[in-house]
């Protein structure tokens, strides 16, 4: 009797949009806008839209984030990527907003800063390994130089 197959805990990391961060976890960026991709769902995702965005089938987060602006609640984006970046070890975590570029890059600079990336390389990180117009804002860059504290 063959085991049956089980879909793997983490993303492929050739995955149009994952982005390997230094210490080996995989986290996927995406634009809500494109419709979810083929191959296996989030287990845990981050939305970061300016309105409540509709209910997803998997445990996920929202972040009052409006477009091309700032987290609304700086403590509680914080603690919630840190969240991501925790659970993103051992499962797969989807970082979103409406196009999946500015607050989405922006939250994976972030990301990068808490797996060790220093906070200088963190945008041009991003831009290399998940998209080279992520952080699209002077605001969103410097919340980033500012995200380690």
């Amino acid at each position: 009797m063959t085991e049956p197959e089980t879909e793997p805990e983490t993303w492929n990391a050739d995955a149009v949009g994952v982005l390997r961060l230094p210490s080996g976890r995989l986290v996927r960026g995406r634009g809500l806008c494109r419709g979810l991709p083929a191959g296996p769902v989030p287990q845990f995702g981050v939305h970061l839209l300016g309105k409540r965005p509709p209910e997803a089938p998997w445990e996920s987060r929202w972040l009052r984030w409006p477009d091309f602006r700032l987290p609304a609640d700086q403590d509680a984006a914080r603690a919630v990527l840190r969240e991501a970046w925790e659970r993103a070890a051992a499962e797969r975590v989807e970082i979103a907003c409406s196009g999946g570029r500015g607050r989405t890059g922006t939250a994976l600079a972030c990301l990068a800063v808490l797996d060790g990336v220093p906070v200088a390389e963190a945008v041009a990180y991003v831009r290399r390994g998940y998209h080279p117009r992520a952080v699209e804002t002077p605001w969103q860059k410097r919340y980033v130089r500012g995200f380690a504290g």
